[in-house]
């Protein structure tokens, strides 16, 4: 009997493991490469199949639905979506892209679907991925959002959520979409007082394009990077870092010296205030609900923080108590697409209702936790604006002690940032996650 390669498999596990556990494709992915032995091209080639097949989930389904007349055992779909990424969109010759997942789908399913898989694969391969969207999208002119939902694998109710994100501007909408299906470059980030860009950059990446402490790698492991091994440096997008330097910078009237994060797991903004904080002779207290949570933010900010597992809408921390405050509120996760691809696929619209709730909490006792001519930073990474401008406009209007202040000018350099007062990065704009922020003081 044939053997099936080891990177198809790895990538096939980790499509079953996202869709029968929920799993997260950043965490699994890493594991699985170190726990199979899989380095250089085979990582690389396990890492695109992975995340190029979930990306382009949703275009693929749509092309295997219209060769199907029954409806697909999902073991097999999985093996069918494999393949029509390797057809479709790498340079897998159509021998090997179906040939190996003949011998896939006989290894995780069985003898009886492999004509199915054989016959449907070898008709993908009669077109280009332009065509068979021609030929499945609804058409353009008449449902351009349904057509735009096919051509870049994104669920209908998320291509909405970005036109109106955008001012309904169509052709930036789908410049939004086109960029999520881009893979993202690895960005680290030299933690301050602790590495410097210039080691990061001594390894072989390049410095950021807007923070003073990013650089990005263009390949490769981040973990076989000494400062990141240390936990002197991190991997965090550009975005992340800029919303956590923009609280950093913003004036303050009194005393500069106790910071708070409630809601800090993983840990990365954490980190990077942590160590700001430190060299400035402040201290940030951290707080995260969960335990497990909790632990990584402690061996991300090291020494730089106090951590301690709290609930950040029940906060036994004192109120007016703290100078600057951040709250990176849990969300859709819309702004990260590109590096979570699987979110696109696990979110549904019933979810933003109790998110938004959650949200507001968040951000009524943070604005409760800062002293009168503190700041509050809201960041969260989704565009949604029921997640962003509608939370701040929620929780403001109940108040006469919060004023909201244009946040633009905390980020000199970055262009495009949105008309103000609040901050929103782009992927198509900015190469960062979508990543938005509102700046508050308290009166």
């Amino acid at each position: 009997m044939p053997t099936v390669d080891e990177p198809r498999r790895a990538a096939h596990d980790i499509l079953t493991a996202v869709r029968e556990q929920d799993a997260y494709v950043n965490l699994t992915l890493p594991r699985l490469l170190r726990e199979r032995r899989l380095t250089g091209r085979d990582a690389a080639f396990t890492t695109e199949l992975t995340h190029g097949t979930l990306r382009r989930q949703g275009t693929y389904d749509a092309v295997l639905d219209s060769l199907s007349a029954h409806p697909l055992d999902p073991r097999v779909r999985d093996v069918l979506r494999l393949g029509t990424h390797q057809l479709l969109a790498m340079r897998t010759s159509p021998h090997a892209a179906v040939g190996t997942s003949v011998d896939l789908v006989r290894d995780v399913v069985g003898a009886r679907p492999t004509g199915l898989v054989n016959a449907i694969l070898r008709k993908v391969a009669a077109r280009g991925l332009d065509q068979w969207v021609d030929a499945v999208a609804p058409d353009r002119t008449a449902d351009l959002p349904g057509h735009l939902a096919v051509r870049h694998s994104h669920p209908r109710w998320v291509v909405e959520a970005m036109a109106d994100a955008v001012g309904a501007d169509w052709g930036e909408t789908e410049a939004v979409l086109a960029a999520d299906n881009e893979a993202p470059q690895v960005t680290l980030v030299a933690r301050p007082g602790r590495s410097e860009v210039s080691e990061l950059v001594a390894t072989g990446a390049r410095a950021g394009r807007w923070s003073p402490y990013a650089a990005t790698m263009s390949g490769g492991d981040p973990g076989s990077i000494s400062a990141v091994r240390d936990g002197r440096a991190g991997v965090q997008d550009e975005g992340s870092q800029l919303v956590a330097l923009a609280l950093a910078a913003a004036p303050l009237d009194g005393p500069d010296v106790r910071w708070l994060d409630p809601c800090a797991g993983p840990g990365g903004k954490a980190a990077l205030l942590g160590a700001l904080a430190t060299r400035r002779g402040a201290h940030l207290l951290a707080g995260e609900r969960l335990p497990h949570r909790a632990a990584l933010v402690r061996q991300a900010v090291g020494d730089t923080a106090t951590v301690m597992v709290a609930d950040g809408t029940r906060p036994p921390w004192a109120a007016d108590a703290f100078d600057r405050v951040l709250v990176d509120a849990p969300c859709t996760g819309l702004g990260a697409l590109r590096r979570r691809p699987e979110a696109r696929w696990r979110r549904q619209p019933e979810d933003l209702p109790g998110l938004v709730a959650l949200q507001q909490d968040l951000l009524g006792r943070a604005l409760d936790s800062c002293r009168p001519g503190g700041v509050v930073a809201y960041v969260t990474c989704s565009p949604h604006l029921a997640e962003t401008r509608g939370v701040i406009a929620a929780v403001t209007v109940a108040r006469t002690d919060v004023v909201v202040e244009d946040a633009r000018p905390l980020l000199p350099g970055v262009p495009d940032l949105s008309d103000g007062p609040y901050v929103q990065l782009w992927p198509h704009r900015h190469g960062t996650d979508a990543m938005f922020l509102a700046l508050l003081r308290r009166r």
